[in-house]
Formats: structure tokens, C-alpha cells, sequence
């Protein structure tokens, strides 16, 4: 079943991360507690943000809608970030949470029911640490038993999901996290989760348990995930559209499209995930810029749909291009190219020439996003120019589909 699990989550190819939670009212970031003393706030002050947590009724119907045409296979949502106040209905272990707020609703609920109406994986990010409960500092063993008996909550209240994310092991590497305990409990009632345990930024691709599913790779680039216990395991990486991943009213440093065409197609030659964060106003909607900039990086991840979800990384080798294929084609992927202009009105770029590393004849070459276009082979040199696109697009990335005879 592992290897099942396994292939279904490196299938879906394309995440979209959630950071959500009473420190967007802030507009910080997520650490927002950690530094609030700096904002004249104690941790009253902070607890107090409930009375103000109000939350838009279709926020969860709009975020699913947005990552569904925006080409993502599931979301990852903070359930319960480092602050320990959870979206969810805790069932009484604590009043610390969203149906406690003055929104008085289940969060969660209203996430997990979109995401099954509009065929979206939902994916529970969940804190290990936890800044604002007493146990965490003073009875490590009676907060386990909270975080466990929370982790139980999420696994039997809300049907099937695709898999928990845990943060914060690294606060406190030294203790007895009872990790046997806490991944038998989601064995237990949902078999086929995706187990991932961020180890921290500096140990990109880390395995710190054997049920571990898929190692992070936290703002990191990716390399293949070897499986050196015999467990089948892959890899994703996390990163976030802003320097931040909560809200920040003053980040304005939001990724190039090409940026992130560039991340998504390096993640997939090393057959990892990508999990692409966004961070919701106060109010659980969107801010204007990350939608618009999620929905136009979607235009390409539709024209190149098959490439990103059906294809494997390929060992054929390239001169300026990466290859994948499936069971019929090869596809060259071409970074970087540029747009046919008159010189006076765009800037001049090279044209990559893309060399082909095969003794055998390339055929049926083809542009995958313009079928007109004529992608002319010198089969001598196991050759092609890479054509500009036509003036009025520009797309960064194309990608020839061919085959070899």
C-alpha cells in the first residue's frame, strides 16, 4: 500500500501551501507571536484577536475555486500553526480555536467540504511546537497526549484526507516526541495519508522517521529522494509566493511567474512536488495579487498540463533543454525563450539551439503550446533551433514533444 500512497501524492504534482490564522489580522507573517513584544502586545493581547476574527463566508469556496482553476491537485492548510490556536472544532480539549472565535464556525469543515466538492486533495498542516500552551514548556509528556489526542480529532472528524505536514520537531530535537505514537494514530484511522515531517530549513530532504512519506525540501532546490531503508518515499518542495508565508501587509516581494514556471519544472525532473504558499487576508480571502498571480502561473500549467502530470523525468540527455517522456513521446523542455519582435520593440535574446544526445532519428517534432509553429530537426546533428514565440504571446518555457526512430 506504501508504494501506492506514494505514487498517487507524486502524481498530484502540484500543492497549493495555506498559511491562515488569527496572526493574519496582524499582517506580520506567522511568527507575528514570536515578535509581538516588539508591538507593545502580550499574549492576552494576542488571545484577545479572537473577538475580531471574523471570516468571510465563501473564503473557503473562493480558495478552492482559485487553486482548482489554477491547475493545483490539493491544499495544505494550518490547521493549528506555532500560535496553537487551531481553525478546527477541538472537541473540548481546548477553547483556544475558530468555533470558540467570533466567527463561531469550524474552519476546517467548511476547507474539507470545498475541496470534495471541487475534486481538490485536502492536506492538514499541523504544528508540533506550540508557543502559547503551558504543557509545551512544562509537562512535555501531557502535551503529546494533547497534540496526539488533537491529531486523533482531525483524523475521524473530517473524512478521508490526503496526508498530514508537521512543523517544529526542530524546537526541540532532543526530546521524546513519541513519534511511534503519533503516525500509528493516523495509520490507525486514515491508512493511506501522506505522512511529511519538516525537519527545519538547514536539513533539506531529511528522513527523521521510517513511516515518514515524503521528505521537505523548505525553500530548497530539489534533488532525487533516495531510498536507503527499503521504504518507498519522494520529496516536495515548499516555498511561498512572498518572503512570508502569512500575510504581510508590507511584503511586496511576490515571485515572477517565470520564476515559479522555472521551480515547478525543476521540481518535477527531480520527480517532487511543488507546494506553492499563499497567505489570506483577515478575512480568509485572498489578497488581489497572489489570486491574479496564481491564476496567470495556471495558464501555463494548463497549456502544459500533461507534462507536469503525466510525464516522468527521462534519463535522455539534452544540450539546453531538460527531457521527459511518457510511453509514446519525449518532451524538451526549453527555459528562457523569448518573444519574436522587431528589435525596436523588444530587447534581442539568443535563440537556444537545442542538441539531442541519441543516435536514433528525431520525429514528429512538435511545439506543444502552437501546433503551426514548424519545429525544423537536423537529424546530422540530432538538432533544432528553438523558435521565438509568435508576437502578442509569451510564455517563458516551451515545450517539443517528439519521438525517436
Amino acid at each position: 500500500m506504501n508504494g501506492i500512497r506514494i505514487e498517487q501524492f507524486k502524481k498530484m504534482g502540484l500543492g497549493l501551501f495555506v498559511h491562515f490564522g488569527l496572526y493574519s489580522q496582524m499582517g506580520k507573517g506567522e511568527w507575528f507571536y514570536s515578535v509581538m513584544h516588539e508591538e507593545g502586545m502580550d499574549p492576552d493581547g494576542y488571545r484577545s484577536l479572537m473577538k475580531s476574527f471574523k471570516i468571510n463566508n465563501n473564503w473557503a469556496k473562493q480558495l478552492v475555486k482559485t487553486a482548482k482553476k489554477a491547475g493545483f491537485k490539493y491544499i495544505n492548510i494550518t490547521a493549528r500553526h506555532h500560535d496553537g490556536f487551531s481553525l478546527y472544532d477541538t472537541c473540548g480539549l481546548s477553547d483556544y480555536d475558530a468555533p470558540h472565535s467570533v466567527c463561531h464556525r469550524d474552519l476546517i469543515k467548511e476547507f474539507v467540504d470545498e475541496c470534495n466538492k471541487e475534486g481538490i486533495v485536502p492536506f492538514f498542516y499541523h504544528t508540533l511546537l506550540d508557543w502559547q500552551h503551558p504543557d509545551y514548556q512544562n509537562n512535555f509528556p501531557k502535551y503529546i497526549d494533547y497534540l496526539i489526542k488533537s491529531i486523533e480529532i482531525l483524523c475521524k472528524n473530517y473524512g478521508k484526507i490526503g496526508g498530514f505536514w508537521f512543523d517544529g520537531y526542530w524546537d526541540k530535537p532532543n526530546e521524546n516526541w513519541q513519534f511511534d505514537r503519533l503516525y500509528s494514530t493516523i495509520r490507525k484511522y486514515q491508512p493511506d495519508a501522506i505522512i511529511i515531517n519538516n525537519t527545519g530549513l538547514s536539513a533539506l530532504g531529511e528522513v527523521s522517521h521510517y513511516e515518514i512519506d515524503a521528505v521537505t525540501f523548505e525553500r530548497g532546490n530539489p534533488f532525487n529522494v533516495s531510498n536507503n531503508d527499503g521504504k518507498d518515499r519522494t520529496g516536495e518542495v515548499c516555498d511561498s509566493l512572498t518572503d512570508h508565508w502569512g500575510y504581510a501587509k508590507n511584503d511586496i516581494c511576490i515571485k515572477s511567474i517565470p520564476y515559479l514556471i522555472d521551480e515547478l519544472i525543476d521540481c518535477r525532473k527531480h520527480q517532487v512536488n511543488l507546494l506553492l504558499n499563499v497567505g489570506p487576508l483577515k478575512n480568509g480571502l485572498l489578497r488581489g495579487i497572489e489570486k491574479e498571480t496564481l491564476l496567470e502561473f495556471g495558464r501555463w500549467v494548463k497549456t502544459n498540463n500533461h507534462l507536469i502530470f503525466d510525464t516522468l523525468a527521462s534519463n535522455l540527455e539534452a544540450d539546453n533543454a531538460l527531457i521527459f517522456e511518457d510511453d509514446k513521446y519525449y518532451y524538451a523542455v526549453i527555459k528562457d525563450v523569448p518573444m519574436s519582435s522587431n528589435e525596436n520593440v523588444a530587447r534581442k535574446q539568443s535563440r537556444p539551439n537545442v542538441t539531442i544526445h541519441t543516435n536514433k532519428r528525431i520525429v514528429d517534432a512538435t511545439y506543444v503550446d502552437d501546433k503551426k509553429q514548424k519545429v525544423v530537426v537536423d537529424n546530422k546533428t540530432k538538432s533544432f533551433p528553438v523558435l521565438p514565440f509568435r508576437y502578442g504571446t509569451s510564455l517563458h518555457t516551451r515545450v517539443v514533444r517528439f519521438k525517436l526512430k
